[in-house]
């Protein structure tokens, strides 16, 4: 130590500057330590240096190898604004001697953050808690990290699908307070950590580590109750104080406070509250991993809580003035305040008696229903998960649980399934799989001798690969035109239906665009002065070159593609072939299986029915429902039947050979109807109400066939649409507040998987307004989403399930603000 602090002294006299008075106390700390016979540790807290000591540290540590110091800590004690390449520099030079990094990145800047985790660091301990990462994208090396801590990193929402396979060792992570939500990628990129047996997305209110709380039943809960460390105002560690030696108490309780100095937690706006613009947000992301946007004030749990359960507010459960029962939770129902059913657990204490565990600063993800079920599954090398342990039996409920609520592999797959193998299988006229065989079943299961029984197989084979699938925008639109800054602002697509590389889309501004998807060429292009905001889109099925549009201001037009031009023009023209009568605040069109007929419906109780053929409207059917009617759909066989779906709550059946003068039947909603269609067997309907609210009914008389369990985000403005896809095996829902698909298997109700919406050109993060199943190949789907950017935004997003998104370089997260959803499928 002599000689350490001696080379010090020594550089400080070569500079002519005065020894740093913490630098020095920090020498004679760690000398009392050695003369203790103790394991011998330097403090060096950045916001007590100045550049020059930045220097002489990297000279220090550069040109000797400090074998008189077992480790060296470098800790960021309160706000300052530090230069990211000097501390970088630092850390470098301290090299193998590096144990704990305890910094707060506010003011370090992307170019820190993106060394830091492209070139590693020899640490042990890493806390980056209130980090600006957006996806973490950990590459570099970092052998012995066994602590890394993100808590209050609010930017963070997901991980990248190799980030921890440069951790090895890395046992213990806790991500509190942060903006994770997906239940899949986040267990994806977990399990790729074999050492990792302590994990929380929220702690126990008296516990500050990863560990397993300790605390007796007995003891009143108290936020520093396990706390081994002194801290300051702003949570950091204060000057002088030395950590704790035990690296099982490594996560220090961080607090995030407003300008006032006051406490809040920040982690429910974007979860509860409807979402606000970003402030000073620029427009575009570069599309890095880091995210700098400013950020408003957020409402803390404490007000959500005393907001929507006085009794539940952290600051009564910190007093130990209420002791409720788990039940009360239960029965509220959907929504948030069921998932906070999820939240509490009763535990037993090391005394036998029970004791409540209530959460403390959660992420988004522990939200989600049986969260803590799927997450004991998916790792099954985890011990501790939000302090609480992992018995063996809880390990067999979650079995049970995810058995009954998710669907792991696609078609019930018992494990994945190789592709040649089941190719050779195909060739050989087999159906004996042992994948799916009972060691009860003698005979092969009557799906195996379905003709889809081997591209099913093999599609789901390809899903398995990957918990990130490819998502990308349909490719630039390329066409001759003087106008190459042109972006069009699609509100409505569809498939063509039966070329399976077009599609067609209509804009806000009334263009309808022929697009091969693709390659991304224009097909066909058509502006009119007459379409408003293209809301209602149908190609005719038997005369698949023709198609019905309609706009919001009641236009109704068929269009024949081969007429429209195969650029962007200036030149007036026109590509419609017939004009019906408007239909007045139009939402949505839908064509017959015949083509015969169409029928219109719109912001009010009326549906029109018109004649293809003549362009004459034939007839309104008035006071259909007791609200306006969102969407009306055909069924895909029959010419007469058709259904409609209102803000009434009710999804009505009608058939045209009886006028319609009453409904064949009425199925209802607990809230308003966003849409309805029909199976591509027409046995079934799938009805969307608001706030993820979706059902497949039977098709003959309206009874629930199925209810999804998609949890419900606590918004009315949440406008939920759900189509098929893979024909009638699973339905895909996505919804305007959110920005994620969800897709579940239509005859079980399990969740396969939640797809994050994510612009890889733009760097946003994207929210549904409309979405469809691509019709010619399995798993993969279409939508529609809007950037929540000031703009606002919209692009055509495709995602391919059979291959994964990790390919795609500018793939990232954005903050989410709230848009105006206009209705329509």
């Amino acid at each position: 130590m002599a000689t350490l602090e001696a080379r010090y002294l020594e550089l400080c006299r070569g500079q002519e500057l005065a020894p740093n008075s913490t630098i020095m106390s920090g020498f004679l700390e760690a000398k009392h330590q050695k003369s203790r016979l103790e394991q011998c540790y330097l403090q060096i807290f950045l916001d007590k240096l100045r550049i020059a000591d930045f220097v002489l540290l990297v000279n220090l540590f550069s040109t000797n190898d400090a074998s008189e110091i077992d480790a060296i800590d470098i800790l960021h004690g309160s706000p300052c604004i530090l230069n990211g390449e000097y501390v970088l520099s630092l850390m470098r030079a301290i090299n193998q001697k590096l144990r704990i990094v305890d910094l707060h990145d506010l003011s370090f800047g992307k170019d820190f953050l993106r060394d830091l985790s492209h070139n590693g660091l020899t640490c042990q301990v890493l806390n980056l808690r209130s980090s600006h990462i957006r996806k973490l994208n950990m590459t570099g090396t970092f052998i012995q990290l066994h602590t890394l801590n993100l808590d209050f990193s609010i930017s963070l929402t997901g991980f990248r699908e190799d980030c921890f396979t440069c951790m090895p060792n890395l046992a213990r992570v806790s991500i509190c307070e942060t903006r994770v939500s997906n239940l899949w990628t986040t267990s994806a990129a977990l399990s790729k950590l074999p050492s990792l047996v302590e994990l929380r997305f929220q702690n126990c209110l008296c516990c500050n580590d990863t560990g397993a709380c300790s605390a007796s039943p007995s003891e009143k809960p108290n936020s520093f109750a396990c706390s081994t460390t002194h801290w300051d105002n702003f949570g950091m560690y204060s000057a002088g104080t030395p950590p704790t030696d035990n690296e099982d108490h490594m996560f220090q309780h961080s607090r995030s406070y407003d300008r006032n100095g006051k406490f809040s937690s920040t982690f429910v706006d974007d979860l509860i509250m409807n979402p606000q613009p970003l402030e000073n947000a620029t427009e575009e992301s570069d599309g890095s991993d880091v995210d700098f946007t400013s950020q408003e004030q957020r409402m803390g749990l404490d007000d959500v809580l005393s907001n929507m359960f006085p009794e539940l507010s952290t600051s009564a459960v910190a007093d130990n003035e209420v002791d409720f029962d788990v039940v009360f939770l239960a029965e509220e129902g959907p929504g948030l305040e069921g998932a906070f059913n999820d939240l509490i657990h009763t535990t037993d204490g090391t005394d036998g008696s029970s004791k409540k565990y209530r959460p403390h600063h959660p992420s988004p993800i522990c939200f989600e229903k049986h969260y803590r079920e799927y997450m004991v599954a998916s790792l099954p090398y985890l011990k501790v998960l939000d302090n609480l342990p992992i018995t063996e039996n809880d390990r067999e409920h979650a079995k049970v649980v995810c058995a009954q609520y998710f669907e792991p592999l696609p078609y019930n797959r018992r494990r994945k399934e190789n592709v040649v193998n089941i190719l050779q299988m195909r060739e050989k006229g087999s159906t004996m799989c042992h994948l799916q065989q009972s060691p009860k079943l003698k005979q092969p299961s009557p799906l195996r001798k379905s003709q889809y029984f081997f591209t099913r197989s093999i599609s789901s084979a390809k899903v398995a690969s990957s918990a990130w699938p490819f998502v990308h925008s349909v490719p630039k639109l390329s066409s001759v035109t003087r106008e190459e800054s042109k972006r069009f602002r699609p509100r409505q697509f569809e498939y063509h239906p039966s070329d399976s590389s077009l599609m067609v889309f209509g804009t806000l501004d009334g263009e309808i665009v022929v697009v091969n998807h693709e390659s991304g060429n224009i097909v066909g292009y058509m502006s009119s002065g007459t379409l408003n905001s293209v809301l209602g889109l149908c190609w005719l099925k038997r005369d698949p070159l023709k198609l019905i549009a309609g706009s919001d201001n009641g236009s109704l037009q068929l269009y024949d593609i081969r007429r429209m031009l195969p650029s962007i023009t200036e030149r007036q023209y026109t590509a419609n072939i017939a004009n019906f009568d408007d239909f007045e605040q139009l939402t949505s069109v839908h064509v017959n299986s015949t083509d015969e007929q169409f029928i219109a419906s719109g912001y009010s109780k009326d549906v029109a029915l018109y004649d293809i053929g003549s362009g004459k409207h034939l007839q309104t059917f008035t006071d259909m429902h007791r609200g306006h009617i969102n969407v009306v759909k055909f069924a895909h066989h029959s010419p007469s039947i058709f259904v409609t779906s209102s803000f009434d709550q009710d999804v009505k059946m009608w058939d045209l050979r009886q006028r319609p003068l009453r409904p064949c039947y009425t199925a209802s909603s607990s809230r308003g109807n966003v849409m309805v269609c029909f199976s591509p067997d027409d046995h079934y309907l799938l009805s969307s109400a608001v706030d993820n609210e979706v059902k497949q009914l039977l098709a003959v008389d309206g009874r629930v066939h199925m209810k999804f369990e998609i949890p419900s985000s606590g918004s009315s403005q949440n406008y939920t649409r759900s189509y098929y896809m893979n024909g009638r095996d699973y339905i895909i829902s996505g919804s305007s507040d959110e920005q994620v698909v969800h897709i579940c298997c239509a005859q079980t109700g399990r969740r396969l998987r939640d797809v994050p919406l994510e612009a890889g050109g733009f760097g946003t993060s994207m929210f549904v307004q409309s979405l469809r199943g691509d019709p010619f190949r399995d798993f993969h789907m279409s939508v529609l989403a809007a950037y929540m950017r000031p703009s606002s935004k919209s692009e055509i997003i495709k995602v391919n399930l059979m291959k994964s998104n990790e390919s795609d370089n500018q793939y990232s997260y954005f903050h989410q603000s709230h848009i105006s959803t206009n209705m329509g499928a």
